[in-house]
């Protein structure tokens, strides 16, 4: 399988601290009677792309769910390790868990704008987080809906249904949802996965525009959409990293055998 990559990988600046630093990491489900990640170490770098590719149920999502805290909302789930956010311990006691879901945004699988217009969906966050004024939301929810590449199609439309927009579009009004608050981390779940490829790719394309600006992290089932999108790729296996690079040197040059048979098909 030949893989076409996204142009040269972004590399982080050497005098830049990972914007994650997770060592160590287990996570358990079942009040510790099922572990799903095996400690688990690797750094995310400040404004760079990163793939998390594996076969289902290597623990994928729950990791991204850890780097946000969403595992908290699994009853049972238990973390242990190192999760650094800016050097700051996620799992601390004292962490404002709403705090770190205004700095670290989520998008899912499947779109999942609220019954509500466009521009209540994009206003929502920024309402939750105290802002009143009109003329603010308004210019947060132009700003946010521009930046996800939507602006042009539904600015006329702002105060219809949310719902009344297609597949990819709800996608990016989720993404535009999650922007509108200003995190540095945007996370994503199979964000394509059900989408068809035109959408793929005006979603692929606002990925590139975030290089950058933020620092994100994907999931995705799609080899050919991690080699066009990420700088780093990380790849899980039974709930363990076996290996992360740079995504041109991970496709075409990898260092471990398991690797190696996933992104040539012979594994997975």
């Amino acid at each position: 399988m030949a893989f076409r990559t996204g142009g040269p990988p972004v590399e982080p600046a050497p005098d830049q601290p990972p914007k994650y630093q997770i060592r160590g990491l287990d996570l358990f489900y079942h009040g510790g009677r099922t572990q799903v990640l095996h400690r688990v170490g690797v750094d995310i770098g400040r404004g760079l792309v990163t793939a998390v590719i594996g076969p289902s149920g290597c623990g994928k999502s729950s990791f991204l769910q850890v780097l946000n805290r969403m595992v908290d909302e699994i009853p049972g789930s238990r973390v242990e390790g190192l999760v650094e956010l800016d050097g700051d311990n996620l799992y601390r006691e004292d962490l404002d868990v709403v705090v770190l879901r205004r700095r670290v945004g989520m998008v899912f699988q499947a779109p999942n704008p609220f019954p509500r217009s466009i521009w209540d969906n994009v206003a929502f966050g920024p309402r939750v987080h105290g802002v009143r004024s009109r003329s603010r939301l308004n210019e947060l929810v132009e700003a946010s809906l521009r930046r996800a590449a939507l602006w042009d199609e539904v600015k006329d439309r702002l105060h219809h249904p949310a719902l009344g927009l297609s597949g990819g579009q709800q996608q990016r009004l989720c993404i535009a949802r999650a922007l509108a608050v200003g995190p540095e981390v945007l996370l994503m779940d199979e964000p394509c996965s059900a989408l068809d490829p035109a959408a793929t790719a005006r979603i692929e394309e606002l990925i590139g525009e975030l290089r950058g600006q933020l620092t994100v992290v994907i999931v995705t089932h799609n080899l050919q959409q991690a080699a066009r999108v990420a700088d780093v790729t990380a790849f899980f296996l039974h709930g363990q990293v076996v290996e992360v690079g740079p995504t041109a040197e991970f496709f075409t040059r990898p260092r471990d055998r398991r690797t190696e048979d996933y992104v040539t098909g012979r594994y997975g």
